[in-house]
Order: structure tokens, then sequence, then C-alpha cells
């Protein structure tokens, strides 16, 4: 028997899918993180602060950091 039969194409597309998903997500996450840590203009309550909402509220904590602060990431990394 094969196992393959009984899991049609849109299913492994669709597992793929959220699968990539996923691992972007983590990844944009920990770039917001450095982010976060190599930013030298904000205290380190305001670095706490960030870190614990992007921690505990991950999808509005990602895109609020992003919209806010998103204008300067390409140039603090280059450094």
């Amino acid at each position: 028997m094969l196992v393959a039969t009984g899991y049609p194409f849109l299913e492994i597309f669709w597992t793929m899918l959220i699968f990539f998903t996923w691992c972007i997500w983590i990844w944009i996450v920990i770039v917001c993180l450095a982010d976060v840590f190599r930013r030298s203009e904000i205290s380190g309550w305001a670095k706490a602060a960030w870190t614990i909402f992007v921690i505990v509220l991950p999808f509005i904590g990602v895109l609020t950091y992003l919209v806010t602060n998103g204008n300067g990431m390409a140039e603090r990394r280059a450094l």
C-alpha cells in the first residue's frame, strides 16, 4: 500500500505552505528582536518593553514594531 494515495496533492501543498509561512514568521520575529537589541538610541527599559510586547502578542507586536521602527532597520543592520 502506498502512503501517498491517501494524501492528495493539494493537502501536501497546503501543508508545505503552512510550514514555510511558519518558518518565515519565526525569522521575522528573530530579525525584529535582533533589531531591538541592536538599537543604541533606546534605553534598556524600552528594549525590555519591546521584547515583552513581541513575545506576549507576537503578531500585533511584530507588525507594530515594523510600522513604527521599520524605516531604520536596514541602516542598523548594515553597520
